[in-house]
């Protein structure tokens, strides 16, 4: 089910016209549509536990090393490939989810060990711990909000060779990478200052200044052993293996509605497969996890089946989605208000949207 609205201009600044728009008309900071769920019932998906993400952990890291070191010993012969396609998407792809995770502090009940892993998984990503902390938290406060979110990875129109050059991790080095080193030598923009608390601004230059530094280690060790091996170890993994983040990731959000307030409607649920899942850490179950960020990865599946009467119906597959979603992409070049409209089951209460003076209803019986 598609739909269009009337021509919208859309600044993705955070400094620029559609931010001030957002403020004046109240969806920035707005209160979003939650399913209603037993308190007791939230409460029970809401507790932490270290067991599982130690559990977790715990296989990550023994994967990355045994890949590692399958890598290193065959490196020089086509032996190596197989151990860096696993030593890359672990590195570059399942790190997105333990930051992202770690991030909200519900991997772990201890906390030393979410910041731990979440220092580690950001330097992987080449994130800015600091920075990105804070601009995850706008995006949770102003999930696809134009002017407003900074992590809208597909803007409309979409540049379409954007999205490609995307599953091939060069964007990180085109922008990441020197947004670190920025960060480092000169500072913070005007972009990072408009979400990042001024209390905070040097903690961000410092956590840079620590990236920038193991980077440049890497490169010297690099040039003296005249060896491409420590960039494959460190570094490298976005390139070669950031594509399975990518894959799962764009489905988040793209081609779905924008500047709504229930994200039943810009975002989506997909199914995935035992290993996608793991790598994702279940945050294929997005729809639940940005309605209760609250609720650790373990337990999405569990919301997922207590909520599922209210929510649109998920995607059966990775092929599935995309194979919805580009249909609107493609639409989207031409007519950029086009987007695919989330059907609601006939037991979801409808949204209405009092930004924008309309009803979504769900399906008729």
């Amino acid at each position: 089910m598609t739909a269009a609205t009337s021509k919208t201009v859309r600044d993705y600044s955070l400094v620029g016209e559609s931010s001030r728009k957002a403020v004046e008309t109240g969806l920035a900071s707005a209160e979003w549509y939650h399913t209603d769920v037993p308190r007791k019932a939230i409460k029970e998906l809401m507790q932490r536990s270290d067991g599982p993400a130690i559990r977790d952990t715990v296989i990550w890291f023994a994967a990355i090393l045994a890949s590692a070191v399958g890598g290193i010993y065959f490196w020089g012969t086509w032996w190596c490939v197989p151990f860096f396609f696993v030593y890359g998407v672990l590195y570059g792809s399942s790190s997105d989810s333990r930051w992202h995770e770690c991030g909200h502090g519900t991997a772990f009940r201890t906390r030393w060990m979410n910041d731990v892993v979440y220092q580690i998984a950001s330097f992987m990503l080449m994130r800015n711990p600091t920075q990105w902390r804070w601009s995850h938290a706008r995006h949770h406060t102003d999930t696809i909000i134009v002017g407003r979110d900074a992590e809208i990875a597909v803007m409309r129109p979409p540049d379409l060779l954007k999205v490609a050059l995307m599953f091939t991790g060069l964007l990180d080095f085109r922008y990441s990478l020197p947004g670190l080193f920025r960060q480092a030598f000169v500072g913070l923009n005007d972009e990072e200052k408009s979400y990042i608390p001024e209390m905070e601004h040097y903690k961000a230059v410092v956590a840079a200044r620590w990236h920038v530094a193991i980077y440049i280690a890497t490169v010297a060790l690099a040039v003296y052993l005249r060896s491409w091996l420590p960039l494959m170890l460190i570094g490298l993994p976005r390139i070669y293996g950031s594509w399975h983040m990518v894959m799962t990731g764009l489905l988040q959000h793209i081609g779905l509605a924008d500047n709504v307030v229930d994200h039943r409607l810009n975002t989506r649920t997909v199914y995935m497969n035992p290993i996608s899942r793991f790598i994702y850490w279940n945050m294929n179950y997005h729809v639940e996890h940005h309605m209760f960020p609250m609720v650790p990865y373990h337990a999405l599946p569990r919301l997922h089946e207590m909520i599922k009467h209210d929510l649109p119906t998920p995607n059966p597959s990775i092929w599935h989605a995309y194979k919805e979603v580009w249909p609107v992409l493609k639409k989207q070049l031409r007519y950029e208000d086009f987007y695919l409209k989330r059907e609601l089951p006939p037991t979801a209460k409808p949204y209405r949207d009092e930004y924008h003076n309309f009803v979504i209803p769900a399906a008729a019986e």
